[in-house]
């Protein structure tokens, strides 16, 4: 497969303010305005084994929010993207069910692995690889004890798989060395396993080179519910991610559900004294840690979403990639809550958001 282009300038010496080389592109300018870029369009690229190349775009208008972190300028239009985060925190795909043998409930999905080019930050455009069009690719819900039958149709020009975090057979574990392993352009399988355990959990593509399969997008939230449920709650997923627009091994923008900035700029409402639930999942990629915190408030956590009961009362969660948890977590209070990557380069490049709490 076709190496990646090398390393031309970091983040950090975007966030540095430093020149740019000629040769080099011009990123994020307005995502970090008390740091102004040279170049005055906001271009960016990404690209795979299979060469796809780079896509302009330019940004523009003024900051929605005054909350003293001036974030994108302009917005993302979610009908080109054809995904919308302000939907993707509340979208859980259930799939199809019917009764099998033994009285057991059998859950389908089908997903198909597509290329496309999508909008990351207002301008910056990305050539991703996705599952069902989106990044993340859907939520999938089951409950623990099901039966659960996934057909992968491999639409890309790349052959891919589906690797589900789980306990299954190595038949159904979507890595290269087991058959059926790789599926190739235009062709499919079927993975089929019991749900188990329960939890939040993830997908993700296993093709190698492993970094740029994951880099480029091919990754989603897979949860089981426990048999006995949970208490009711307004239930939110998010992923947080992030994007390497100039193939230098680094991101150059992050968020929770893709976009930067989606929700400074489109706040998620909730309820006072209601019970909420965020599902977390950290697939970031080229960065070894994440995080999660909240202004104003505390949460429960559950790691892994495998216990009924939580460990620790806090504001702030860290993650590797692939570590998820449960927070769950009451606003006693109305008003605009900020939540963001507590790393300031992370929130700054677009990891950061606000819960609008009304009564």
């Amino acid at each position: 497969m076709t190496k990646l282009p090398e390393r031309r300038f970091s983040r950090r010496k975007l966030l540095g303010g430093a020149a740019v080389g000629a040769g080099s592109l011009p990123l994020l300018h307005g995502l970090i305005p008390h740091r102004p870029l040279h170049g005055d369009t906001d271009t960016a690229a990404a690209q795979g084994g299979g060469g796809h190349g780079a896509a302009n775009g330019q940004g523009g208008g003024a900051a929605s929010r005054g909350s003293g972190h001036l974030g994108a300028k302009g917005t993302v239009d979610p009908r080109a993207n054809g995904f919308d985060p302000a939907e993707i925190v509340r979208d859980f795909d259930r799939g199809k069910t019917r009764r099998i043998t033994g009285g057991r409930t059998l859950r389908e999905w089908e997903i198909v692995a597509e290329d496309k080019e999508i909008e990351v930050a207002p301008g910056v455009k990305y050539a991703a690889w996705t599952y069902n069009g989106r990044v993340p690719g859907p939520t999938l819900r089951a409950r623990e004890g099901e039966r659960l039958r996934v057909k992968f149709v491999n639409g890309s020009e790349h052959p891919h798989t589906m690797h589900f975090h789980g306990i299954h057979s190595d038949r159904n574990d979507g890595v290269p060395r087991v058959a059926p392993g790789n599926v190739k352009p235009g062709g499919s399988v079927v993975y089929e396993f019991g749900a188990e355990p329960f939890g939040v959990h993830q997908y993700h593509c296993h093709s190698t080179p492993l970094a740029d399969h994951i880099a480029k997008g091919l990754y989603g939230m897979f949860i089981i519910d426990p048999k006995q449920g949970r208490p009711e709650a307004d239930e939110l997923a998010m992923v947080m991610n992030g994007f390497d627009t100039n193939f230098d091994r680094s991101n150059e923008i992050y968020a929770v559900n893709t976009v930067a900035f989606a929700y400074e700029q489109q706040p998620i409402r909730v309820k006072r004294g209601e019970l909420v639930r965020i599902y977390l999942l950290n697939m970031l990629e080229f960065d070894l840690l994440n995080s999660f915190h909240i202004h104003a408030n505390f949460f429960d956590v559950f790691p892994t979403g495998t216990s009924l009961k939580p460990t620790e009362l806090t504001d702030t969660v860290i993650q590797g990639q692939g570590q998820r948890a449960i927070l769950e977590l009451r606003f006693p209070f109305e008003g605009e809550y900020m939540f963001h990557a507590h790393v300031s380069e992370f929130a700054e490049l677009g990891w950061m958001g606000f819960f609008d709490v009304r009564a």
